[in-house]
């Protein structure tokens, strides 16, 4: 382990085996909860959104940074996944559990901050935020905030594999931006393992009631996206975040085929969550739904 506390604690993000030394482990199990939890506990990077160093853009990097149409929904969506994990993790009696949402959220609002500072560093302006009252339903709105990050990382992972390629954007704005992508891996890891884990521990007509919400959430989160597809947002309203959906052109300068970005999500997905321990669960479903569509396109 390296002396340094900080590379340490980049490296943890990357490499990470838990204490338990039992293999398989039971999911549903005090040992599965551990080492869960343990994951995201000992996987935190310390880094501070205030002295992150963003670099000098030139004339074009600059407005390539600029217009891109993502600024307001990402603030928002950070905002809104912030309180949505710490109401959920108020709800919560078993400490290890609540230390390590307690975790997720403070990650989420912070993520928050790190946009913050690169829209006021490159002078973005952004609309007013709306408020982020707590949700009247907090296990649907936790599912509902997993369950979006699951979708959104995936794509995520292969859009900034996009970006590093291409040089369109200075690769020490790329880097600097590092931390953040791989901290959306490890929640996306622990919220799959949480899914499982909390399935797993009901009795059979309350786990039952849990797999319809589940559904109800994704039947949600699909009507969502096509909604953005459209070019509206979860209310009907017209909106221009379609940047996920619209193709990487515009994110990253480089063109690809539909089938061809596919593929690069699932090899950028596995390399993010390879060093994790393999008795954690990985996120399945989006993985699952996209090497199926792969399958029905030309070559």
């Amino acid at each position: 382990m390296p002396s340094n506390p900080a590379i340490a604690a980049e490296q943890a993000m990357y490499e990470w085996r838990g204490a338990e030394t039992s293999d398989p482990v039971r999911i549903g199990s005090e040992a599965h909860k551990t080492l869960f939890c343990r994951m995201l506990l000992d996987t935190h990077n310390p880094y501070k959104p205030a002295v992150m160093e963003w670099p000098p853009l030139d004339a074009d990097s600059l407005k390539r940074v600029t217009s891109l149409p993502i600024w307001d929904i990402a603030v928002q969506t950070e905002g809104r996944a912030s309180i949505n994990v710490k109401t959920f993790a108020e709800l919560g009696t078993d400490p290890l559990l609540r230390q390590a949402l307690d975790m997720d959220a403070a990650e989420e609002a912070r993520h928050k901050v790190v946009l913050s500072t690169l829209v006021a560093a490159y002078g973005i302006q952004l609309a007013a935020e709306p408020a982020y009252p707590p949700p009247a339903d907090p296990l649907w709105a936790w599912l509902v905030t997993g369950y979006s990050e699951c979708i959104d990382s995936f794509f995520a992972f292969g859009l900034f594999e996009m970006a590093r390629r291409s040089g369109y954007f200075p690769a020490e704005l790329v880097e600097t931006f590092e931390p953040v992508i791989q901290e959306e891996a490890r929640h996306i890891l622990f919220f799959a393992n949480w899914v499982a884990w909390h399935r797993k521990s009901l009795p059979l007509l309350s786990r039952l009631r849990f797999v319809m919400k589940e559904l109800a959430v994704w039947g949600y989160l699909i009507w969502e996206r096509i909604g953005i597809a459209r070019g509206l947002d979860a209310e009907g309203v017209a909106s221009d975040a379609n940047f996920t959906l619209s193709g990487g052109h515009g994110m990253t300068g480089m063109d690809l085929s539909p089938k061809a970005f596919f593929e690069l999500c699932l090899a950028e997905n596995d390399i993010r969550l390879k060093g994790f321990d393999n008795r954690l669960l990985r996120p399945e479903i989006v993985p699952k739904l996209v090497r199926l569509a792969r399958r029905f396109m030309p070559k």
